[in-house]
């Protein structure tokens, strides 16, 4: 008993962006980055907003800001404020 194979003749798979919006994205208005703060202070969401407000200030893109480490932006490895 033969099975058949089959082919991928004439098989095309389309993009994975086709239809959609290539290249460099707007910058967030102030208004935006006002908002998107309220909302996470709001939800009590304090180490998004410190991630947040680090990308915002230090202008880093998001594969640069995850491969931070706690030494990086503190002295000693502790912030000033962090209550003991």
């Amino acid at each position: 008993m033969r099975t058949t194979i089959p082919s991928l003749v004439g098989f095309t798979k389309g993009p994975w962006n086709k239809g959609r919006l290539i290249g460099q994205k707007r910058p967030l208005k102030p208004k935006e980055v006002w908002a998107i703060r309220v909302r996470l202070q709001l939800e009590n969401c304090r180490r998004d907003l410190a991630l947040f407000n680090l990308a915002i200030d230090s202008k880093l893109r998001g594969c640069d800001l995850v491969r931070l480490r706690v030494n990086d932006v503190c002295v000693g490895g502790m912030s000033a404020t962090a209550p003991l």
